[in-house]
């Protein structure tokens, strides 16, 4: 058994896992990285529209920061988010673009003068200071006040991921491709790290260390059709649901992109809307401003994607082989616009459409995109449950998002979260040693070695591909943008089934080395279990939250269901989760539940909503009208960050005069 020790160990080369490994090693800390794929294969890559960052440098953003960039999270998280967290998060975004362009990202930039953009499908010019020249520039996204979605064309993702890998090949920090972990060491109070098993030779390898952070991605290979990499299946939330000791949480948490293209659901950035463009119906007719007439096709995701599915459900989209859908319209933005920012965009529309979208509309229609559940983590990344066992990225609930995310801010979490706890894993790793039993890396290698020795000598009878399929369509049906209790229902019964039957998976190919049908027959078991991790909660969840949307629950219910779904599986011979609750504290809260902006306001109120706002309102009183927004925040809501993070940000707004639209 070959055994590899470090202290800091990183499964996920994508820019936050990539992240906390230069925090490690930044400190002088031995740092290994296990990645599937090469790092700059990772999924990172495909984020087009931006990072949101609160840097006010156009005229646009004039008046931004950290307050406006908190109320936007945790509006757009429908007050599920961790405000402590959403508060470290907004006041490190700044200092992670800055410090991105110094490790070489070719942010866009403002150019001084008049310049023409698209609001609200008319063409306006805006005038950019003198003192901005040069300066990053930024766009706007949905659900934000203000334009600060940095960003680089619209392939930012791309940009940012190689810069932070080159940046890691500079430090010397080794990246371990092709190899898969399947398993984490623990003792039941304390992770150890990991069994892997390469994807070429097939041999397993224990990976030791100090401290384990994982950094997988999303979950969105469970459903059918997703705008996730092929990679995104959900096996490091696996990793942590199997210890029967880590919780996850908010995995019913599920968001849909509005604008993935028909039928292949590659995403097109939400750029396309912020930068100006439309969605129209089969007549032709922009619909959005009759749903929601301020915030248009600018609503957040979860809004607009519903708001979408509602009008092709009135004979609204347009009739394809591949089912309904509706169109984006960027044509309005002009060639030079289309071809400049958003090439990545006609790319994607030229290869696999075979249209031109700066004269065609686009076919598009909500996909699956983004988990805002993950491995629960406390503020400084790690379990609550298992010590030494970090998360950060989309593989965790840090738990900025809350029950929706903001475009950009998902971006922008890698690098920053990565940031921040790549600091706490540091410390973590400083202040611990390393002791372990090797009896239970021994327990934990013989448990895996015979999980694939069964499926490779057994003489089972279920194709796994087949139950893939079967899961990834359940989840589809049942448990998507709109939901209800008979569907859900439904969904984790026929899950169940699917799980008993992944029992009995047999494998045509009997090879121990690259072996693609064992890969699949390793990993299907493990998404079941995580796929009934949300469907469960979405089941069991009888409220609307955000991207959570019950047709039988159509009132968010803070009074009830102000919380975060923890789940667990501690038997493994479980056919679903166990499920806890971790109650929202209000009388913590810097921004109590309140109206979001959306639609009616139907919301159930919290009864503790009241009293904080009325404590709030003391606090503000007795510091009276000397006191700035720094003391006004820290009276109401203090947070910590590590020391070299706390500086406050500095801002061109905060003394150039304003220009306006003309």
């Amino acid at each position: 058994m070959k055994i590899i020790y470090t202290d800091s160990l990183v499964v996920g080369a994508g820019l936050a896992g990539l992240r906390v490994a230069i925090a490690s090693k930044e400190r002088g800390l031995d740092t290994v990285v296990l990645s599937l794929i090469p790092a700059k294969r990772s999924h990172s890559a495909a984020a087009q529209g931006g990072m949101q960052a609160s840097l006010g440098n156009t005229v646009k953003g004039m008046g931004d920061d950290e307050d406006v960039h908190f109320q936007d999270t945790v509006k757009g998280s429908d007050w599920g988010c961790d405000q402590d967290v959403a508060r470290m998060f907004a006041h490190c975004a700044p200092k992670a673009v800055r410090e991105l362009a110094n490790w070489g990202v070719p942010w866009s930039r403002i150019t001084a003068g008049d310049r023409q953009v698209v609001v609200n499908a008319e063409k306006v010019t805006i005038t950019e200071a003198e003192k901005a020249h040069g300066l990053i520039n930024a766009r706007d996204f949905g659900g934000t006040k203000k334009w600060r979605t940095c960003y680089t064309a619209d392939g930012t993702g791309h940009s940012l991921l190689y810069a932070v890998d080159n940046k890691a090949i500079e430090m010397d920090i080794p990246v371990h491709e092709r190899i898969e972990a399947l398993s984490l060491i623990h003792d039941g109070k304390r992770c150890h790290g990991v069994i892997a098993r390469c994807l070429i030779t097939g041999e397993l390898r224990a990976y030791i260390g100090k401290a384990t952070t994982i950094a997988t991605g999303g979950y969105g290979r469970i459903y059918e059709v997703s705008t996730n990499a092929i990679i995104c299946e959900g096996i490091g939330q696996a990793l942590a649901l199997d210890t029967g000791v880590a919780a996850l949480g908010n995995m019913e948490a599920v968001q849909f992109h509005p604008t993935a293209i028909v039928p292949v659901g590659i995403l097109t950035t939400e750029g396309c809307r912020g930068d100006g463009g439309l969605l129209r119906d089969k007549d032709g007719h922009r619909f959005m401003p009759d749903y929601e007439p301020e915030k248009k096709e600018l609503a957040s995701r979860d809004v607009v994607s519903r708001r979408m599915t509602e009008h092709m459900r009135k004979g609204k989209g347009v009739d394809s082989p591949y089912g309904p859908h509706l169109w984006l319209d960027i044509t309005l933005l002009g060639r030079k616009h289309v071809e400049t920012n958003l090439r990545e965009v006609k790319e994607i529309c030229e290869n696999f459409l075979g249209i031109d979208p700066a004269k065609d509309w686009i076919p598009v229609r909500p996909t699956q995109h983004y988990s805002m559940g993950g491995i629960r983590t406390n503020a400084t990344g790690e379990s609550p449950q298992l010590a030494g066992l970090f998360s950060v990225g989309e593989a965790a609930c840090w738990d900025m998002h809350g029950f929706n995310r903001l475009g950009g801010n998902s971006l922008a979490e890698t690098v920053v979260g990565g940031m921040i706890i790549g600091k706490y894993v540091a410390d973590f790793c400083e202040k611990n040693t390393l002791e372990i039993n090797t009896q239970v890396i021994d327990d934990t290698m013989s448990k895996l070695q015979g999980e694939i020795d069964e499926l490779l000598v057994g003489e089972g009878t279920e194709n796994v591909f087949d139950i893939k399929l079967a899961m990834q369509r359940i989840m589809m049906n049942y448990v998507g943008i709109f939901r209800n209790g008979p569907e859900l229902e439904k969904a984790v019964s026929e899950l169940k089934d699917l799980l008993k039957r992944s029992k009995n998976i047999g494998l045509k190919c009997k090879k121990r080395h690259a072996n693609p049908e064992l890969v699949e027959a390793l990993r299907v078991p493990r998404m079941l279990r995580v796929a009934l991790t949300v469907a469960c909660g979405a089941n069991a969840r009888t409220e609307s939250r955000g991207a959570h949307a019950r047709e039988d629950y159509p009132q968010r219910n803070d009074k009830e269901w102000l919380n975060r779904t923890l789940s667990t599986w501690p038997d493994k011979n479980a056919l679903e989760p166990e499920l806890h609750y971790e109650q929202l504290d209000v009388m913590k809260m810097e921004l109590p539940p309140g109206y979001r902006g959306y639609g009616n306001d139907n919301a159930v109120a919290h009864p503790d909503t009241a009293t904080r706002e009325a404590q709030i309102a003391d606090i503000l009183a007795e510091l009276g009208d000397d006191a700035d927004r720094f003391d006004k925040q820290a009276a109401i809501m203090p947070f910590e960050l590590p020391e070299t993070l706390r500086p406050r940000n500095e801002r061109l707004s905060d003394t150039s005069p304003v220009s306006g639209e003309k």
